[in-house]
């Protein structure tokens, strides 16, 4: 039987907005996104957000939809995209939910069961005791507060020490959460596809990306949303925003930006391959070709 939802995952730079599209061309479905840098508005050069044509060649959901100030979350990204994934299917057609953040994806899926956000400026808090303790001291202390969770997470990964210390002064632990995430509960019959490309192909399309950003202008996109809004803690840490600030703001030359961006958006699909491994029931595709025989 015919599953009622499509799940695309894969690396960035994989080719997975353009194997959507001709899914979504070939079967009159409409795409819901799960990638959370692109639920931000403001910066569609830096997301890499679908261009007009792309809009205009199919219906597209969650791309745009959060203003920069506004503090997103899993939970709140996870009740919007059941919506539009039910919302789609009432209309009769197929559901293609899109992108490469892990959680996200299995957010949009499944009702999971998330654990609490924390209350204002306690992760700030916990971000500056992890700076001013170091790396290895404020692993420690996640290991005296939660073993499971500090197995799981390396000491040097800041962003997940401080979100598991987070949660264990939240009486929660990151561990549950990692179970559940890669468990192979879906609110829909579903069909899971991973694009598995070659790491020098993906490494190539990359470098082209992020010159093709400069020349589309993220440098005067960056500095317009700087100047014009003040971030919130989710929308601070999207891909790349760091390295164009740091251009923005003369700390470094183009040359550098793009050096220090293309190294991490190899890093960052590096663990999106990861990511991949782990999803239950994904069935490898090569090509928006080969996705569309699948199908």
């Amino acid at each position: 039987m015919r599953a009622r939802v499509v799940a695309l995952f894969g690396p960035t730079a994989s080719g997975k907005s353009g194997a959507a599209l001709a899914l979504a061309a070939h079967t009159g479905g409409e795409i819901v996104s799960c990638d959370a840098m692109q639920l931000y508005h403001g910066l569609p050069v830096l997301t890499n957000q679908p261009t007009a044509a792309e809009l205009a060649a199919a219906p597209h959901h969650l791309v745009g939809v959060w203003e920069l100030e506004h503090e997103g979350s899993v939970a709140e990204y996870a009740s919007m995209a059941h919506a539009a994934v039910d919302g789609v299917l009432e209309r009769g057609r197929l559901p293609i939910v899109v992108g490469g953040s892990g959680l996200y994806l299995r957010a949009a899926l499944a009702a999971l069961s998330l654990p609490p956000e924390p209350p204002p400026g306690l992760r700030d808090q916990i971000e500056r005791r992890y700076d001013e303790l170091g790396a290895a001291a404020a692993h420690a202390e996640l290991v005296r507060r939660d073993p499971a969770a500090a197995a799981a997470v390396h000491p040097n990964d800041r962003r997940r020490v401080v979100r598991a210390l987070e949660l264990a002064e939240l009486g929660s632990s990151l561990t549950p959460a990692q179970d559940e995430l890669w468990s192979p509960q879906a609110r829909h019959e579903t069909a899971v596809y991973g694009l598995d490309v070659p790491r020098e192909l993906v490494a190539a399309r990359i470098a082209d990306r992020t010159d093709a950003m400069f020349e589309h202008g993220v440098e005067d996109e960056v500095r317009t949303a700087l100047a014009a809004h003040t971030l919130s803690h989710t929308a601070s840490r999207i891909h790349g925003l760091q390295d164009v600030s740091a251009l923005v703001h003369g700390e470094i030359d183009r040359a550098e930006a793009c050096r220090r961006l293309n190294v991490r958006t190899r890093q960052y699909a590096k663990r999106q391959r990861v990511w991949m491994r782990k999803l239950p029931g994904l069935t490898a595709v090569g090509s928006a070709d080969e996705l569309l025989e699948a199908v």
